[in-house]
This record gives structure tokens, C-alpha cells and sequence, in this order.
């Protein structure tokens, strides 16, 4: 299984446009495409967690219990285009969707890690603001595969 998307290459930096307005940008949801899920798969969990020493894993974006069949969000999804049964969680900011990058300045370069897991239930539960390791507890008995990728931003 991969997760990519078209306009931030792994490894590489975070366009300004998908970063919070305190940083200069306009907190667009980035586009995201994903292949490869396995057989047996009845629903997906993204998560882009900020893995920073400083950010302790600061959730800025959880999609749960997204259908299978869904291979992408498009650029701006969040909010507008995610669909029952799939569900947007609030972030570590306290909103509900993407909540892009906004690293304190003078802390370097940000790793911005994008995680799909493929899961063999079609949905699971979780509090409306759960923490990454609430996340990682709720999955580990479903999962059947996992991918990432990481952008960064810094400033």
C-alpha cells in the first residue's frame, strides 16, 4: 500500500498554501492519493501527526472509517467533499478537519507525517479530539496494513 500526494514529495517540503494563516498560508487541505490497499480491507484511517520533540505528536488532521473504495482527496476536500460514513475528527488545535502546519518559529524543520491504515472493520470509535496514541490503540487491532509518507515545514 502507498500514500503520496501530487503536490508535496516525500521527504520534501510543505507548500505554502496548505500551512495555517499564522505561517502564511490559507490551511488548504493538501491533495492525497493512495493505491495498493489489500484484499480483505473494509475501511481506512489517515492521520498527518506532527512527530516534532516540541509538537508531541500534534494531530493536525484524523479522517476515520473512510470506505474502501475511496482512493483520494482532492486538494480542499476537508470539510467540503469527506462524506459519511467517513468522519472528520477534531485536530490537536480543537477544529474539526485539516488544521495545517504552524511550527513556532526558530524550532527548525517540521516532519508532518501523513499515515494511512488499511483496517478489516468498516469503522471504528473514537472521542471527537483523541490523542495519536488513542488513535494508534483504536487501529492496532484492526490493522491489516499501514503507509506514510512526511512533508516539512519550518520558519
Amino acid at each position: 500500500m502507498k500514500i503520496y500526494s501530487p503536490t508535496i514529495p516525500d521527504k520534501g517540503r510543505i507548500p505554502l498554501q496548505y500551512v495555517m494563516p499564522g505561517a502564511g498560508g490559507k490551511n488548504i487541505s493538501p491533495p492525497l492519493k493512495w493505491e495498493g490497499v489489500p484484499e480483505g480491507t473494509k475501511s481506512l484511517v489517515l492521520v498527518c501527526v506532527d512527530i516534532h520533540p516540541i509538537a508531541r505528536n500534534w494531530i493536525h488532521w484524523i479522517v476515520i472509517n473512510i470506505p474502501q473504495e475511496v482512493k483520494e482527496f482532492k486538494e480542499g476536500a476537508s470539510l467540503k467533499e469527506i462524506k459519511d460514513p467517513a468522519k472528520e475528527l477534531e485536530n490537536t488545535y480543537g477544529f474539526k478537519g485539516w488544521g495545517g502546519p504552524q511550527p513556532p518559529p526558530g524550532t527548525g524543520d517540521h516532519p508532518y507525517v501523513f499515515k494511512l491504515f488499511a483496517l478489516k472493520v468498516p469503522e471504528i470509535k473514537l472521542s471527537q479530539r483523541p490523542t495519536y496514541e488513542e488513535i494508534l490503540k483504536a487501529v492496532k487491532p484492526h490493522l491489516i496494513a499501514e503507509a506514510e509518507f512526511t512533508g516539512y515545514f519550518g520558519r
